[in-house]
């Protein structure tokens, strides 16, 4: 099994910066895309950032410009660089991993979630 370890979450005022992580570990033979997702209460899940198999990098409008997303091959690590946070920026962000395991078994993750919360 491929286990996602999520931190970096917590409480922080407008302007304010977070930057979160998403460890991935098991026997991982390929990873082909990696993103980032947030849930706000009573909203729908969405995408927030991402890399695809490419290793392009995708931004939901909102945060262009203010986060960035970022890998660590070596860790099978990826960060999200929040800055210039805003109120609606808060929610549950959730770390999403797809790839090969051993075996060469498809796989697919997610994090457990982190809270950011951001006070106006």
């Amino acid at each position: 099994q491929v286990q996602l370890v999520e931190s970096g979450g917590g409480l922080v005022q407008a302007g304010g910066s977070l930057r979160l992580s998403c460890a991935a570990s098991g026997n991982i033979l390929q990873i082909n895309a990696m993103a980032w997702y947030r849930q706000a209460p009573g909203k729908q899940r969405e995408l927030v950032a991402g890399f695809t198999s490419g290793g392009s990098t995708n931004y939901v409008e909102s945060v262009k410009g203010r986060f960035t997303i970022s890998r660590d091959n070596a860790k099978n690590t990826m960060y999200l660089q929040m800055n210039s946070l805003r109120p609606e920026d808060t929610a549950v962000y959730y770390c999403n991993v797809n790839g090969i395991r051993a075996g060469w078994m498809t796989f697919g993750s997610w994090g457990q979630g982190t809270q950011v919360t951001v006070s106006s």
